[in-house]
């Protein structure tokens, strides 16, 4: 009887072991495809934007997507989403990697996997730089009359609406033109990621100003969200461990935000 269970055992563990071999990983799906499919908004620079005119995406992402293609020996498939419809197009299966300043959630971790992060965040307020004393904290902010500015389907909008709740919270579809609103004086402020108010501090020299980026009134990272595969992941963390080591991650991430 020993041996009977015993020889069952040993068939159901190399029949499960056969069938794990023979089911390809996404990776070796990508591999053999030829092409890494990368969704981006295209509207979240420094990280991602898409060029109306040229249909081409730039960005600190972008060159990060296409070291990443390189790495891999494929080519880059673009595949453009929104924040309101991120989550949807991701369980869709519409791209193999989100890339375009992602923040890592518990939501979005439900779904699929985080490489390593790449960059540690956290919400300050950009607003205009005659304005900056007045947004010091979330109580100066969430009072009559500020109107704060969000765009809809992310992480801004969701810190925004858990924060604010007597001030008035206008939402703007644009997330490309949304800091111009703040400098024409149709909003007062945006509470969004450090480096995008670093960022936005720079296009705007003199007019906006980012509050404390290095004091943020939370903590976030950023990573790239995968679909489930243990092999991709592990090679994705792998190619940021050696980008990280070798300082080429150093060299796109100055292009951008220094």
């Amino acid at each position: 009887m020993f041996r009977l269970l015993t020889s069952l055992a040993t068939a159901f563990f190399l029949f499960a072991a056969s069938a794990q071999a023979q089911q390809a990983s996404r990776l070796d799906d990508i591999v053999k495809r030829g092409t890494l499919r990368v969704g981006m908004t295209g509207d979240y620079l420094p990280f991602t934007y898409l060029d109306r005119a040229t249909s081409k995406f730039r960005g600190f992402d972008v060159d990060m997507a296409e070291a990443l293609g390189k790495a891999l020996g494929v080519s880059i498939e673009y595949v453009q989403t929104a924040w309101p419809q991120l989550m949807k197009d991701f369980e869709a299966d519409k791209f193999d990697i989100a890339m375009g300043g992602i923040s890592i959630t518990l939501d979005r971790q439900k779904k699929g996997m985080f490489s390593t992060p790449i960059m540690r965040e956290g919400k300050t307020p950009i607003a205009r730089c005659t304005d900056r004393g007045k947004y010091e904290t979330l109580a100066d902010i969430d009072r009559p009359g500020t109107r704060v500015i969000v765009n809809p389907g992310g992480t801004n909008e969701r810190f925004a609406k858990a924060n604010v709740k007597t001030a008035e919270i206008k939402t703007y579809n644009d997330n490309v033109t949304i800091f111009d609103e703040i400098a024409k004086g149709n909003a007062d402020l945006m509470m969004t990621d450090a480096s995008e108010t670093r960022y936005q501090q720079k296009l705007h020299a003199g007019v906006l100003c980012a509050v404390h980026p290095d004091r943020p009134f939370d903590f976030a990272e950023k990573a790239y969200w995968l679909q489930r595969d243990v092999a991709f992941k592990d090679f994705v963390d792998q190619w940021l461990h050696i980008a990280h080591e070798d300082g080429s991650f150093k060299r796109i991430y100055a292009a951008w935000f220094e």
